[in-house]
């Protein structure tokens, strides 16, 4: 099992737990990023720059991705390629996405941004604060266990 990390947006306290996460378990952990990224010093720690442009690494995830994989992303499309593939999408909030909750999350951000791009004001996703780190390495920490 792999841990692939879509990592340019990804928040750096959540790559923190992830770091710990891997060598604590001895898990693969791969950050895909169209940038150099600085991670600790690792036999289970690799990185992966990818050329920049739009979903180059999202769709290099998506190819390497495998059943049983886990995949840390907020892109809702990738979530819905890697589960489609029978890996599991775990977003930095915390929330496991299902076949089911996919499509309701593909829906409802199809739908903001028809309204967004008609002129509609929709806001953005709540600050990123304590709770929702600790959801994320709860959540985390139940997929690794159920793994082993």
């Amino acid at each position: 099992m792999t841990i692939w990390v879509d990592a340019d947006a990804c928040p750096v306290v959540i790559k923190d737990i992830l770091y710990r996460a891997a060598e604590r378990t001895a898990t693969a952990l791969v950050l895909v990023a169209n940038r150099l990224l600085a991670t600790p010093p690792s036999a289970h720690i690799r990185t992966v720059q990818v050329p920049a442009g739009f979903d180059v690494a999202d769709n290099y995830i998506a190819q390497q991705v495998e059943v049983g994989d886990i995949v840390i992303t907020a892109d809702i499309p990738l979530a819905a390629q890697v589960v489609e593939r029978g890996a599991l999408a775990l977003n930095p909030r915390g929330e496991l996405y299902s076949d089911a909750s996919i499509r309701e999350a593909l829906a409802l951000r199809n739908f903001l941004t028809e309204l967004r791009d008609s002129g509609v004001m929709t806001g953005g996703p709540s600050a990123f604060g304590q709770r929702e780190r600790q959801a994320f390495a709860a959540q985390l920490d139940r997929l690794l266990a159920r793994r082993r």
